[in-house]
């Protein structure tokens, strides 16, 4: 699946974008993986609820299954204007 990175997450990680082959069950699963490759990714997702994550482009929670799902998008929260 591809996984996109926003913002400050992006910067933390150094990429936009990557491909991921995962046995993550939900988004929390694919997280724990993510965290466990080195340090940046663990620097990134540090604080979970400093996060929101999109899952085939649709604002989702970090229990939401991965099965069948193409894209997961990591982000802050979005400020109104």
């Amino acid at each position: 699946m591809d996984v996109l990175y926003f913002a400050w997450v992006r910067e933390r990680i150094g990429i936009p974008r990557e491909t991921v082959e995962t046995q993550a069950a939900t988004v929390a699963d694919l997280v724990s993986e993510l965290r466990a490759r080195e340090e940046r990714y663990a620097a990134a997702f540090a604080d979970l609820s400093a996060l929101r994550v999109a899952v085939d482009q649709e604002l989702t929670d970090f229990d939401a299954p991965l099965e069948g799902v193409r894209e997961v998008a990591f982000f802050p929260p979005m400020t109104g204007g």
